[in-house]
């Protein structure tokens, strides 16, 4: 097979190698990438509830995502180096260490999450467009919304439901379509308006009540509920659920760091990630201890969604604006956490048919199935049972390509060979299958799911992601090396 043939097959315009001139991302860039992979209602609800069901602790929740921020930090800096030394996405980069089959078709899975995903999170955001639909028909006409047309329902949504996923998807679609430039620049919007409007959210909860918000807040910074040993347990708990959150990120961040200026740029931009989860968490749990104390009525029950809160204010003005900041974080958290991703990743299984235009339209009739069919049938799977499972896999994957990096080839990659068909390129293994990394990768699932799937092992679920990256990277090492 020559060579012109076998570029028509793995070589991508959309996979390949970055050009340098294009590597235009500094440590501000990953600043507002980080702010808005934190920034989601998802995000918000997690961290607060964990406030919640960890006895109201302020301390045990910031400190637990300080440490949790440590590892994500440590971990994004291992797996983004290759892709910015070498300008490749994540599922190029895996051919290194899979074979050019193992990473199409292992590699196809984080497509399968990401759109999974994008339908959900397109769903949760049609029902905050379809919100501003209805107090726009409402401030019309009180009785607009009583019609029968708007009484009529398929699975499970009304006519505004449909026209608001509708409109959603077509809006994601085309702002995603214009481009890395323009989506640099979504980010970056994102990322400041959505803290903006956490700060608007804070004051105005604040203001709702000062005397009473203020003793709430200095009643949760009382150190003495945090200098207590039987905090520990709940802390590294803690610090694995949300580090659970950012592993999916992780293993598919090559995507965006094949971007960045330079390492320094890099590990600079990472570190802002820590800054991010502090702010971020700092404003979700006062915004809930602030609410908390002038929402509770006759229940006992603390509201952690803030959909759920602004809707107990009563303050039509405030509703509008939290709602357009929640539309602005799940459109770009959809973009970066789910959309570009399983473009790569689609493009990467069949690179001489697709592109990113072709593959946007897969992922669109995808999410809106998914969006449409998620209340009646696919809520029953659950999200996080998805998800741990899913990030059960994605753990070994990860384990395997930063020992195959780092240990095996020692941080040196032939980059034509990563394209090339030929039986003498150096990824090409058994007919494009590298069979020690898919033992690796399966044994270190096993690990990893087990702590999911057994009963007697699932207090360590939250580090199922850290077991099986442990144990495939030892079990390649073992493997792989001469």
């Amino acid at each position: 097979m020559s060579q012109q043939k076998s570029k028509k097959t793995l070589v991508n315009w959309d996979l390949v190698t970055v050009n340098p001139s294009n590597k235009v991302w500094n440590w501000t860039d990953l600043f507002y990438f980080w702010g808005v992979n934190i920034q989601s209602v998802i995000g918000f609800s997690l961290i607060t509830s964990l406030y919640v069901i960890y006895g109201l602790n302020t301390f045990v929740v910031l400190f637990g995502s300080i440490l949790a921020s440590i590892l994500v930090y440590f971990f994004s800096n291992l797996i983004g180096k290759p892709s910015q030394k070498f300008g490749l996405p994540f599922v190029v980069l895996l051919r290194s260490s899979l074979g050019f089959r193992g990473a199409q078709y292992f590699g196809f899975l984080r497509s399968i999450v990401g759109m999974f995903m994008f339908g959900i999170q397109t769903y949760f955001l049609s029902k905050a467009l379809g919100f501003l639909f209805r107090i726009a028909f409402f401030s019309y006409d009180n009785n607009f919304l009583g019609q029968e047309i708007f009484l009529i329902f398929l699975f499970g949504l009304d006519i505004i439901d449909w026209a608001s996923i509708s409109i959603a998807m077509i809006l994601q679609i085309f702002l995603f379509s214009i481009g890395m430039n323009f989506n640099k620049k979504l980010i970056k919007f994102s990322a400041i308006s959505v803290y903006l409007g956490m700060i608007i959210f804070f004051f105005v909860v604040l203001l709702s009540d000062v005397k009473l918000s203020t003793n709430a807040f200095l009643n949760a910074l009382n150190l003495s509920n945090f200098i207590d040993k039987n905090n520990f347990i709940p802390l590294i708990t803690v610090t694995g659920t949300i580090f659970a959150y950012f592993s999916i990120v992780i293993l598919s961040f090559g995507d965006f760091s094949r971007y960045v200026k330079d390492e320094k740029e890099l590990k600079k931009g990472n570190f802002s990630l820590i800054l991010n989860l502090i702010l971020f968490s700092f404003f979700a749990l006062f915004i809930v201890i602030g609410a908390d104390v002038f929402l509770k009525e006759n229940s006992e029950k603390i509201f952690t969604n803030p959909t759920d809160i602004i809707g107990k204010l009563n303050n039509l003005l405030v509703t509008v604006l939290v709602l357009i900041f929640i539309l602005i974080a799940s459109i770009s958290t959809n973009l970066i956490a789910n959309f570009i991703p399983s473009q790569y990743s689609l493009i990467n299984l069949i690179p001489s048919s697709l592109s990113f235009k072709s593959s946007s339209f897969i992922i669109a009739i995808a999410g809106f199935l998914i969006g449409v069919f998620w209340l009646t049938f696919l809520s029953q799977i659950g999200i996080l049972a998805f998800v741990d499972t899913a990030a059960a896999f994605f753990g070994p994957l990860f384990g395997i390509m930063i020992s195959d990096y780092y240990l095996i080839k020692k941080g040196n990659l032939i980059n034509k060979d990563i394209y090339s068909l030929e039986k003498s390129g150096s990824y090409y293994f058994s007919s494009g299958w590298h069979i020690k990394g898919i033992y690796s990768l399966f044994l270190g699932f096993v690990f990893s799911a087990s702590t999911i799937w057994n009963s007697d092992l699932m207090f360590l679920q939250s580090y199922a992601w850290i077991i099986g990256a442990f144990v495939s990277s030892i079990t390649y090492y073992l493997l792989a090396k001469e």
